[in-house]
């Protein structure tokens, strides 16, 4: 049987106004098991957002504010100024369009030949999952010449033929605004616990979705095919792998004590990250976040066609600007030109790359996450073939804590970020969208004040005072906590904003406005206003101290406690990270940990 959307807008509307994550779930599974399993992909993305996985490359909805207006205009018989009015005043289209249409529909329904006339013909509703979601594509892939009355034409029809209710939140999902707070964790929670009976077997499917990162196809898979399909799932080209992620640390003896011992030992460039596929002549190159920006990298893509000397593989390596004129690497924010989606020849020669190779998760059909990271490190060396600026990460291997700090200052004196060690065990596998003690960073950053900076998530902001007055001047930050797929409390910052940053936070922050705590939020300090765990920003502080009114790492060091930083300061903000990707609370605590030694040893 079709599903009818009013079902998953009833969830929309019960996900908006949840405060629990354990309430949250429950909603998830009582969604799921109203969902035929055909369509479970389509509800899947629903949830998260968007149409399909952004590594797709595909089109976006394209459709702007004034076209959504204008279309919800013509399904609603009113002027586009009444509605834009309307709109202005109450801050949200969406629930605009679903107060007009409800008004219009008790007229309606109003006994008399007046009311008869001013009804509506398309105010019956019957709207499918399947008929919203295959409308929305073709929205979104209407291109080129006439493509916008396409658009209109078809938002118009769904609109009129939505409920007051689905209407809201079709608006909204159009205008990039169906913001309910769930995360992929709690949705492949809820997975588990309907088609796989428990929500003990969520790992398998994360495992599942760490090696083909398309959650509305695996719950398809899940659905339809079973839990089995999914333990036996390999990675496949064209599809990309959830990254692996390090620890951190900045003492050499306790990185190789963590390590077993012994490890390899590599430049961390300060680059981007990519992940490059290889299908005979077909390339993708995936960033870090899983974005395909194959259109960025026609350089790339030329040295992985020459490069890479197999028939299928899936590499990772760091992208890494250079000197045109000496050769040496540039930062970061060199790099960040490239993002553009047209004119990429313009900047190929101002801004030229080099690509520094370290791993290899498959290649021809053999799936390498399951071998440690010698076999994996001496299959990359086979199928390799370098050049000047194609070429295998520079490294090596150790197990003498003055070798490597030698070789850390050797790497940033080359204008890398610091090193990477990674363990070489027969454990040492490839871990797919997991951070463990097997790679562990040491960077440059260790060397000053706090020893890290953090990379932490928005979760409120807070008005400024005299010179930002009227404006936001401080953030409540926080760490994720991946056991409980929630946001815990960090601290409040407020310096190292430049004035430009601060012109830009209203901007920034405005889609992600909350009127309550979002579900995955756990903060005892209150904010002016609440943020949707979206943006992400590294942050340096004095030191990490306790505090009694921050929740991350609460009761873990001392009862009644927290975690914070204490003189906090903005450093910038990581578009390359989701809210997910940042610091974790299991990290800050190893942090203070140290800290606490580092104190004992020097006293």
């Amino acid at each position: 049987m079709p599903m009818p959307f009013s079902t998953l807008a009833e969830t929309f509307e019960k996900l908006e106004r949840v405060t629990s994550r354990t309430q949250m779930l429950l909603y998830l599974v009582e969604l799921f098991k109203k969902t035929p399993p055909d369509v479970i992909d389509k509800v899947v993305y629903f949830l998260q957002g968007k149409l399909w996985p952004d590594w797709k490359g595909l089109p976006e909805l394209g459709v702007g504010e004034k076209l959504l207006i204008k279309a919800a205009a013509i399904a609603l018989h009113v002027s586009e100024h009444q509605l834009e009015q309307m709109a202005k005043r109450l801050g949200d289209i969406g629930r605009t369009i679903e107060i007009i249409k409800t008004e219009k529909e008790k007229k309606a329904s109003a006994p008399g030949l007046l009311a008869f006339m001013k009804k509506p013909s398309t105010s019956t509703t019957g709207l499918t999952v399947e008929k919203v979601y295959d409308t929305l594509a073709k929205i979104a892939l209407a291109q080129g010449e006439g493509s916008r009355d396409i658009k209109l034409k078809l938002l118009a029809g769904l609109l009129a033929e939505a409920s007051p209710k689905e209407a809201r939140y079709i608006a909204r999902f159009v205008e990039g605004r169906l913001r309910l707070g769930v995360g992929d964790a709690t949705i492949m929670e809820a997975l588990a616990v309907v088609y796989a009976g428990s929500a003990a077997m969520r790992s398998i499917v994360e495992r599942a979705y760490n090696l083909r990162a398309d959650l509305g196809m695996i719950a398809k898979i899940l659905a339809t095919e079973g839990v089995d399909t999914l333990k036996n799932i390999k990675p496949e080209v064209g599809i990309p792998i959830r990254p692996m992620l390090a620890e951190r640390l900045n003492d050499p003896v306790e990185i190789l004590k963590k390590l077993g011992g012994r490890a390899l030992v590599e430049y961390k460039y300060d680059g981007e990250r990519a992940q490059i596929h290889k299908k005979g002549d077909k390339i993708w190159i995936f960033s870090r976040r899983l974005e395909n920006i194959t259109h960025m990298y026609p350089d790339v893509v030329e040295m992985a066609r020459k490069g890479i000397k197999v028939e299928e593989a899936i590499v990772e390596g760091e992208i890494v600007a250079i000197d045109p004129d000496t050769g040496e690497l540039r930062p970061f924010q060199v790099l960040m030109h490239r993002r553009r989606k047209h004119d990429i020849h313009i900047v190929l020669s101002e801004i030229p790359v080099a690509v520094y190779l370290f791993d290899t998760v498959y290649v021809d059909g053999n799936d390498l996450t399951v071998k440690p990271l010698p076999k994996r490190h001496e299959m990359l060396e086979k199928i390799i073939e370098p050049s000047d600026r194609w070429q295998i990460a520079k490294g090596i291997v150790t197990d003498s804590p003055e070798e490597l700090e030698t070789f850390f200052l050797k790497a940033i004196e080359d204008g890398a970020e610091g090193v990477m060690a990674k363990a070489m065990h027969d454990r040492s596998i490839y871990q797919a969208g997991s951070r463990g003690w097997l790679w562990i960073k040491y960077k440059r950053d260790y060397k000053s004040e706090m020893n890290d900076t953090v990379d932490l998530v928005v979760i409120g902001a807070f008005y400024g005072k005299g010179r930002r007055g009227g404006k936001f001047g401080a953030l409540l930050m926080a760490a994720y906590d991946p056991d409980t797929d929630t946001f815990k409390s960090v601290c409040k910052v407020g310096s190292g904003f430049t004035d430009e940053d601060l012109e830009r936070l209203d901007d920034m922050l405005k889609p992600y406005i909350r009127d309550h705590k979002p579900a995955r939020v756990d903060s005892q300090m209150k904010p002016d206003v609440w943020v949707e765990p979206a943006l992400v920003a590294e942050i340096i502080g004095a030191e990490l101290t306790l505090s009694p009114i921050h929740t991350c790492c609460y009761g873990w060091a001392k009862k009644g406690a927290g975690i914070s930083i204490r003189f906090p300061r903005f450093i910038r903000w990581r578009p390359d990270k989701g809210p997910e990707d940042a610091t974790t609370t299991k990290e800050l605590y190893e942090m203070y940990q140290r800290q606490l030694r580092k104190v004992k040893e020097q006293t």
